[in-house]
């Protein structure tokens, strides 16, 4: 593994485009769009304010940057540099910023989460959404972009409204059993919908397209519950991970759960195969150097390689021990995500040294 030249980066921005040929990153308020391939900059673009927040349309054709402070959104186009658009919120304020699946409506969240705006980048229409929730996965689209479901809180209730994108039309609205939803996920297919409770208690809903309560999973009580979600790509599987530090499948028939994976401190089975990061500097030949280094020189001299070696077990891996008395500990399966052929599924648990990961195999039904 290779690593390129380090470059300017603020706040963390930066990402590559979904078609994978740029990589857009931010510095202060510039937006610097390189060529993947060899990272030349192709286009510069300069904002009102700092940004805040960058996300590529879906087709990678724009780029909307959000500058919270202010209540205002820019977007870029890569066809068309000139041509740029300003979303300005006003005095109500902006807290979050995305775009539709179609890659040509823009949804702005105002601050205290009173609405949703739907700005059309092709009509210039706006629409309005009521009471949105405010919560981490409160906004969730079908895989085919047909529909959207936006979880609402309205007198002390949790409610599901689901929207057409095409025109934003209302197409179902339920109320939810939940006492405080943390998250919703479409399945792949767009066929259920899975709803999870606070964190404080473990409970997650399964429902319909038409807004019927499917199954109800709750693994235990009294301790916290539910951290992390992921829907298998058949929308067979449903993986919840909780902070007991555990992962459980559920079926997609029978929505019981089919196995269970623990993620233990110590890996001693020898079936598990551990693999180990290694760093290192390429080899430079004293004789060579001169002073001052050319760019080159001095480039290769910092630069540094990595592989990975399988270690021998038993292995112990380095376990931070969480802080239970304050509010969100680091304790928990806080990443998951399934393998394009069901067969294999990737946890991150948040207590083990932040550069651990696991890999567990998946039984798929034929």
């Amino acid at each position: 593994m290779n690593f390129s030249e380090a470059f300017k980066l603020s706040g963390l921005l930066c990402k590559v485009s979904p078609d994978g040929k740029y990589l857009a990153s931010c510095v202060q308020y510039r937006l610097i769009i390189r060529d993947v391939n060899n990272l030349q900059i192709l286009q510069l673009y300069t904002c009102l304010d700092q940004i805040q927040y960058i996300e590529w349309s879906s087709d990678s054709l724009f780029i909307l940057c959000a500058m919270y402070k202010r209540g205002i959104v820019q977007v870029w186009s890569l066809e068309q540099p000139d041509w740029h658009c300003k979303i300005d919120e006003g005095s109500a304020g902006l807290v979050a910023s995305c775009w539709s699946p179609d890659g040509r409506h823009i949804l702005n969240t105002t601050e205290f989460y009173l609405r949703i705006t739907v700005w059309s980048l092709c009509t210039k229409s706006v629409s309005y959404i009521k009471y949105p929730k405010a919560c981490q996965h409160g906004i969730a689209f079908t895989k085919d972009g047909r529909y959207m479901a936006l979880a609402e809180r309205r007198d002390c209730k949790d409610f599901i409204s689901l929207f057409v994108c095409s025109d934003w039309q209302l197409l179902r609205h339920f109320d939810t059993e939940t006492q405080d939803l943390a998250g919703i996920e479409w399945a792949p297919n767009g066929c259920v919908l899975a709803v999870w409770d606070t964190c404080l208690e473990y409970k997650i809903l399964l429902y319909s397209l038409d807004g019927r309560l499917l199954s109800t999973y709750s693994a235990y009580e009294w301790s916290l519950g539910i951290k992390s979600v992921a829907w298998s790509p058949s929308s067979q599987f449903l993986a919840i991970g909780s902070y007991d530090e555990k992962v459980r499948i559920l079926n997609h028939v029978t929505w019981k759960k089919i196995t269970e994976f623990e993620h233990p401190v110590t890996v001693a089975n020898p079936r598990i195969i551990v693999y180990k990061e290694v760093e290192k500097s390429p080899r430079v030949e004293t004789e060579s150097l001169t002073f001052p280094p050319g760019r080159a020189q001095a480039s290769s001299l910092f630069s540094t390689q990595s592989k990975y070696d399988i270690s021998q077990v038993p292995v112990t891996l380095q376990y931070v021990k969480p802080v239970t008395d304050r509010a969100n500990p680091r304790i928990g399966i806080g990443m998951l995500a399934f393998s394009p052929d069901n067969c294999f599924l990737a946890t991150k648990n948040v207590a083990i040294s932040p550069r651990k990961a696991y890999c567990q195999g998946t039984a798929v039904p034929t």
